[in-house]
């Protein structure tokens, strides 16, 4: 039995269905772990939503920015972006089998030796900690409470975590956390703008993963969301964005029972966006 790792699909189906082929992957056999962002700017999100659903549990999928953003807009919360490739799910005779399924995808999830999120997690926490803030929202995405709290996830303050923060703005922190952190300041306050490679922040912030002192350093933790970034890989870090939608490649990791064990296997993909605008 095999365990993979994956990164940012976007809606590439063609370079997801030709990377599962060159793992030679099996459902009945193997387990593959998507980080986040299974939909958007590319081609063909409805195929891929499609194809994971019909992987049942050997595909064990996060959300990220991006999913999010897909169920917003099926919610008129918020509108199509020129980038979107959404419409076909949108619009689609199973759009709301669809939609229940991304929604019932967790945030962040600790399987095989592995804390894996989307796009980071913040220097105070726990890996004990990111999985019950994680499951908070978790509960919400599954509950009648979706539209409201939709309507309000969006917006980039409180900008840092509290472990007082309540309602909408402690919910607003965890998602921004897991779905869009790329980089923060020793003390947690977390920067959107920057979305350009390691080092080259703003003063004062550090990539999330080199905040001196993190508490999840002792734990392996996995991530997209950083296709500047690239293929990154520590033995307690790995990150597998390799810009598939740009023109990149799309990533997996066979993990093995040491970090010295992983294999990187790629597929190159066409260019579905233009760099600009992430």
């Amino acid at each position: 039995m095999a365990m993979y790792l994956i990164g940012d699909i976007q809606g590439c189906n063609d370079a997801l269905g030709r990377l599962l082929a060159a793992l030679d992957f099996s459902p009945s056999r193997d387990t593959v772990y998507l980080l986040g962002d299974l939909v958007n700017r590319g081609p063909d999100s409805l195929g891929t939503l499609r194809r994971l659903m019909a992987l049942g549990d050997s595909a064990r999928c996060l959300l990220g920015n991006h999913d999010l953003h897909l169920l917003a807009a099926a919610h008129g919360v918020r509108p199509a972006g020129r980038k979107d490739t959404l419409t076909e799910v949108l619009q689609a005779p199973d759009r709301e089998a669809l939609l229940n399924w991304v929604r019932h995808q967790p945030l962040a999830r600790q399987e095989a030796g592995v804390l894996m999120v989307h796009a980071g997690v913040l220097p105070s926490w726990t890996p004990e900690q990111v999985l019950a803030l994680a499951a908070e929202v978790q509960a919400v995405l599954r509950s009648d409470d979706l539209p409201a709290f939709l309507a309000e996830m969006y917006g980039n303050l409180p900008n840092a975590w509290n472990d007082r923060l309540q309602g909408a703005s402690r919910l607003r922190v965890i998602v921004n956390a897991l779905t869009r952190l790329r980089y923060c300041t020793a003390e947690g306050e977390m920067e959107f703008a920057s979305t350009e490679g390691e080092g080259e922040g703003p003063e004062g912030y550090l990539p999330w993963f080199d905040v001196p002192g993190r508490r999840t350093e002792g734990v392996t933790v996995a991530f997209g969301h950083w296709s500047t970034l690239g293929w990154k890989q520590r033995d307690n870090l790995m990150c597998l964005d390799t810009g598939c939608v740009w023109g990149g490649c799309l990533s997996a990791v066979r993990l093995g029972a040491t970090p010295a064990d992983r294999t990187l296997i790629q597929v190159k993909c066409a260019q579905s966006q233009k760099p600009g605008g992430r």
